[in-house]
């Protein structure tokens, strides 16, 4: 009986050290690009080094009760190229709570809940990895002093909700929802008002809210027997004291490629924009096809080749480059 007991208690500690272990994971992506800017603020026609969304962190979790966790993340940004002032930058960090039936609760540093239906963009790979820069429109971003709660997943709806505090803008709040029962086809919608708008680093200064609606089809789970997935995105940013409000769209496609000794897939992403950050005619354009190849499923090579034209200080921007990207 002691033995038994003493066995119990050894598996007991055990299971504990298990969950309380924290788990290191990353990424390291570099790429070398061709650069050719033509601009009315200057011209650029050079060869660069580029890290992309390169990051560290430690996660983990431990039971505090039969059904609810303490959970933790500490994320970082890491330019490997080194050309950046911030080395190290915070991405997602939290300390939260998850519990079966009421979700997860995550307090800190949170991307936000409009991120949460980001689905359909496939131009997410080196260079053109900027839905949401200076020439395309408003997008998602982290969050500082942030709430984001997470409803467990319910016949395939997944509900999140944010609010950010007022310790360094106006209140802001979000919401979105998610439909993927895993059959092929999903769909989303999200709205946010004064959240990336007002406390979002790339758009601070200004308020305002932003709905966005998308939509992906997987064709082969759907049973057309084609390798594609097809998607597309529409957001309207009403932002304060704006002529105009912005108004964007994105169609993206991807399709697995069987030819090749290791999966592969090309994939091709067009980005509309109407009226950047609320001015009117100021309007943009951009293409980006593309390619991935995966000599293993965390070791993924990168080509690819874009054109934006945007009406922003009458800018052109042509780019085409390629890299590895590597998982753990």
């Amino acid at each position: 009986m002691k033995k038994l007991l003493l066995a119990s208690a050894v598996a007991a500690l055990s299971v504990s050290a298990a969950n309380a272990a924290p788990t290191v994971y990353g990424k390291a992506f570099l790429t070398a690009d061709y650069v050719d800017i033509d601009s009315l603020s200057g011209d650029t026609d050079e060869v660069q080094l580029n890290s992309n969304s390169s990051r560290l962190g430690v996660k983990g979790s431990e039971a505090i009760t039969a059904n609810t966790d303490v959970i933790y993340q500490l994320e970082y940004g890491v330019d490997i190229d080194g050309d950046d002032s911030k080395t190290l930058s915070a991405r997602d960090t939290f300390l939260g709570l998850k519990n079966n039936a009421a979700g997860e609760f995550r307090f800190g540093r949170n991307q936000s809940s409009l991120d949460r239906v980001n689905n359909v963009v496939t131009a997410y790979n080196g260079y053109w990895d900027n839905l949401g820069n200076k020439d395309n429109m408003v997008d998602s971003g982290r969050i500082d002093n942030s709430l984001l709660w997470l409803s467990p997943s319910m016949s395939g709806f997944q509900a999140a909700a944010m609010v950010a505090t007022e310790e360094q803008a106006d209140e802001g709040y979000g919401l979105s929802l998610m439909f993927d029962q895993g059959t092929g086809f999903t769909a989303g919608v999200s709205y946010d008002k004064d959240l990336n708008l007002g406390h979002n680093d790339n758009y601070t200064g200004t308020s305002g809210d932003i709905i966005r609606g998308t939509l992906t089809a997987d064709l082969a789970k759907l049973g057309g027997g084609l390798p594609l997935t097809l998607g597309a995105l529409y957001q309207q940013a009403d932002i304060d004291g704006a002529a105009k409000k912005e108004k964007g769209y994105v169609i993206s496609a991807e399709m697995g490629l069987q030819n090749f000794a290791k999966p592969a897939a090309v994939y091709a992403q067009y980005n509309n924009t109407s009226n950047l950050r609320g001015v009117n005619g100021e309007d943009s354009d951009q293409i980006v096809v593309g390619g991935k190849y995966f000599y293993k499923q965390n070791v993924i090579a990168h080509a690819y080749v874009g054109q934006n034209d945007s009406d922003r200080a009458d800018t052109e921007t042509f780019a085409l480059g390629g890299g590895i990207e590597y998982k753990f």
